[in-house]
Order: C-alpha cells, then structure tokens, then sequence
C-alpha cells in the first residue's frame, strides 16, 4: 500500500519534463537485494504497474531525442546498465504493458559472465546475441556501455576510442542496426569523454547526475534517476516528482523549506 504522502507529492510529478530511470540487474522474488544496484522482480513489477496505470510514456532514449516536444507531460526513460541476463525478466514485465526500454550493454562480456569487479553484484552472465536481437525486435533500444566498463576518464585517448567505437561496433554487428545511444561507466566523463562519445557517431549519452533528464539541452548529458534496491512505489513517486536520488523524507522537508523561502524572497512586496 503505497503511503497518501507520496502519492499526493506525485500529482505533481511531470512538471519540469521528461525523466529517465536508471535500473542494473533484476532478482526473483521480492523484498531487498544485497547490491544496491539490484531490484527485485517484484518490486519492479509494482514500479511498472504505477507507471502503466497513471499514464506515463516510457520511449526509448533515441524515440525521446528524435522529438522531445511529442511526449506528454509524464514521459520516463527506462534504462538499464550493463546488460545482465536477469534483465530478460524486465524485458518481458515491459512487453506485457506495451513499454520499451533502452539497454545499455558493455559488449566485452556479451554472453559472458561480467570481467569488471562489483562487490555483492548478482552472479550470472550478460544478455547473448540471440537475446539482444530479440530484445531489438520486440522494441527495445540497445546502446552502449563501452567494451569493459571503463572510467573513460582514466583512459588514454587511443583507449578511450577503442572503448567507444569498437563497442558500437560489436553491438551493431550482433544486431545488424545502428547503435546511436550510450551511458557513461560509473557516470563518469569530461568535456574530453563528450567530444568522444560524439566523434564516435552515438547520438545521445546518459550520465548519472540526478535531475530533470533534459535539463542541459546537451544530447551528451542526458540526467537519470537511479532505481537502488531498497526503493518502493512511493519512494519511486518522490522521485519523479523531486527528480532526485535523496527523497528520503528529511531531505524532502528540507528541500520543500528552501523553495518556500526562496519563492519567499523573491515575491513583491
């Protein structure tokens, strides 16, 4: 049951424009996952239906950038890091109510089990060719991720090239179409790693700063809001209202007192 708090701070949900949710892998079951970047399956469930039932427009990341002013005024970007197997049962959660996503896949390990650490991440191997082509052809976008899931911010430029360019190309051999999206490894970039992204022929790139996802009007820093394990329907709800990752309730006080004194400070007198 989801708290009356919440669901009244999302009537206002959809405001200031388009967000984008960023998930990584998926559990069975239901309740917490030990990784922070996990969520179960069925509290990814419950996320959905909320989703379905009040409305929201879920493009993919390329349907959103080819005409943003098209999408209504609850429009949400589902994406998912990586690329685990577990996302499978995402995907088929999505088909069932007329939703699309956009994954992004560190092609390095496609079919494999991941080759970058994370402690407590859930055992299991990324999604296959097979796999990714019948995603693309149920409607899902695919992007990418790099090659191994480098900081492309530590890398030389030589690395940094090859980590973008032979991972578009990788993904667009194994699905015989364009790759044109890609996110970040651990939201990390400079204004060096942009100028890259675009050299190397992608369109449009997800970082992990919180926010509205449109809010730089850069293609290159498209802003996403992080779905952990502990989150439920509610906290979900403040986060598209408040379009950020702290929507605990202290920090929501907090933030609601600040826009009451500034709104405050510059009223007429």
């Amino acid at each position: 049951m989801t708290d009356p708090l919440s669901r009244y701070l999302a009537r206002a949900a959809g405001i200031h424009g388009p967000v984008m949710l960023m998930y990584h892998a998926i559990t069975d079951g239901g309740g917490t996952p030990e990784w922070p970047w996990a969520v179960s399956l069925g509290r990814l469930r419950a996320q959905l239906d909320y989703l379905a039932d009040e409305g929201w427009a879920t493009p993919t990341v390329s349907e959103l950038l080819a005409a943003p002013g098209r999408w209504p005024r609850r429009t949400a970007a589902i994406t998912f890091d990586d690329g685990y197997a577990d996302n499978l049962a995402a995907c088929e959660e999505l088909q069932k109510r007329d939703m699309r996503a956009t994954w992004f896949i560190v092609s390095g390990s496609i079919g494999q089990a991941p080759d970058w650490p994370a402690t407590d991440r859930p055992e299991g191997r990324l999604l296959d060719c097979v796999e990714l082509r019948e995603m693309t052809a149920a409607g899902m976008e695919i992007g990418s991720h790099t090659v191994n899931h480098v900081r492309l911010t530590e890398v030389d430029d030589d690395r940094r090239r090859f980590e973008l360019e032979y991972s578009r190309r990788q993904i667009e051999d194994a699905l015989g179409s364009q790759v044109r999206s890609f996110a970040y490894p651990y939201g990390a970039w400079d204004d060096t790693c942009v100028s890259a992204v675009r050299a190397a022929g992608y369109q449009a790139a997800c970082t992990t700063r919180t926010g509205w996802a449109l809010r730089d009007g850069n293609p290159y820093l498209l802003r996403r809001l992080t779905v952990f394990n502990s989150d439920t329907v509610g906290s979900l709800m403040r986060k598209l209202c408040f379009g950020s990752n702290d929507v605990s309730w202290p920090s929501i006080t907090h933030q609601t007192l600040r826009r009451a004194l500034t709104r405050l400070h510059h009223s007429p007198r």
